[in-house]
């Protein structure tokens, strides 16, 4: 499976994702998105994200889902 490259773009309540590339290799990916991070000027809220899927149709599902609420911890029990 690949790792894509994608800069996201929050609108509101929607990302706009925009997929730079895509690589077989995970060190690869990630050089490139470090490189990305350091050299592109990003707007504030900006990502660049790398993602591991099967295809850009489910790399994109995986981006746009919500996060998972923080785990418990210590004295939260």
């Amino acid at each position: 499976m690949p790792y894509f490259i994608y800069r996201v773009t929050p609108l509101g309540p929607v990302r706009q994702l925009a997929k730079i590339s895509q690589f077989d290799a995970f060190k690869d990916a990630s050089n490139e998105a470090k490189r990305l991070r350091r050299e592109t000027d990003l707007a504030p809220g900006e990502l660049v994200k790398t993602i591991f899927a099967e295809n850009e149709l489910r790399a994109e599902e995986l981006l746009n889902e919500p996060r998972g609420e923080d785990p418990m911890t210590g004295e939260e029990y």
